[in-house]
């Protein structure tokens, strides 16, 4: 392998989301440097930063009857039962919930936990109050789906957080998408939360980091040890 093809190897590719952003970011920084040549250099670590901030890395996903995978990079702010969003219809009963909270700089690219098909998409608009707070998940700007397995149906909802003020979706409803595709984007700091059926356990604790795509968040009480592995 050539120097040149490790150097590539090493890149992280940008989101289309964010090649806008890391534009008016590098404008703004050269600006600042006619302006006064040390601001360029903070425009300059500012469009670096920009450009981190919507990296899409590749990830290794693990597959296997059973498992719900994180659908976002960031840190467990919560797990507890609760009613689910009314909007989604999926249940008046609590359901576990599990939150992953999301800062500035964490990826923002999020991942469906599960495979199945996209049954319902609902977006609601509300405030942007911080969304590591409980109360985020009724009274925050948020876009929810239910996803169908065929078996159960998983609720996951996105977020937007004091600084994050623009919810990003790549799906449309009846999409068939296997576990770990991405499925949305929040800009600038947020949480995603996931609803799961009842036989369901958590596997992570409360404070633990996660990586969207890659950690095992939970498991269906009898789900089996087998499992593999694909990059997406």
């Amino acid at each position: 392998m050539s120097i040149l093809d490790s150097i590539k190897k090493q890149i992280v590719p940008i989101h289309r989301e964010g090649w806008p952003f890391v534009a008016i970011f590098a404008v703004v920084a050269n600006l600042m440097a006619w302006i006064w040549s040390p601001l360029g250099w903070v425009g300059a670590i500012l469009t670096a930063w920009c450009a981190y901030f919507f990296r899409d890395p590749v990830r290794t996903v693990p597959v296997g009857e059973g498992l719900v995978i994180s659908p976002a990079d960031g840190r467990v702010s919560m797990i507890v039962s609760v009613a689910p969003p009314p909007e989604l219809g999926l249940s008046d009963a609590p359901m576990t919930r599990i939150s992953v909270f999301m800062n500035v700089f964490n990826c923002h690219v999020n991942r469906v936990p599960v495979a199945g098909t996209i049954e319902t998409i609902a977006y609601r608009p509300g405030l942007f109050l911080n969304a590591e707070l409980d109360k985020a998940s009724e009274d925050n700007e948020r876009n929810a789906i239910i996803v169908n397995t065929g078996k159960e149906r998983f609720g996951v909802v996105q977020i937007a957080g004091l600084i994050a003020r623009r919810i990003v979706g790549f799906v449309e409803e009846g999409d068939r998408l296997t576990v770990g595709e991405r499925f949305g984007l929040i800009r600038f700091g947020s949480r995603v939360d996931v609803y799961l059926p009842d036989g369901y356990t958590a596997l992570v604790g409360v404070g633990q980091t996660t990586i969207a795509g890659e950690t095992v968040i939970a498991a269906r009480d009898d789900a089996s040890t087998e499992r593999h592995y694909q990059s997406l």
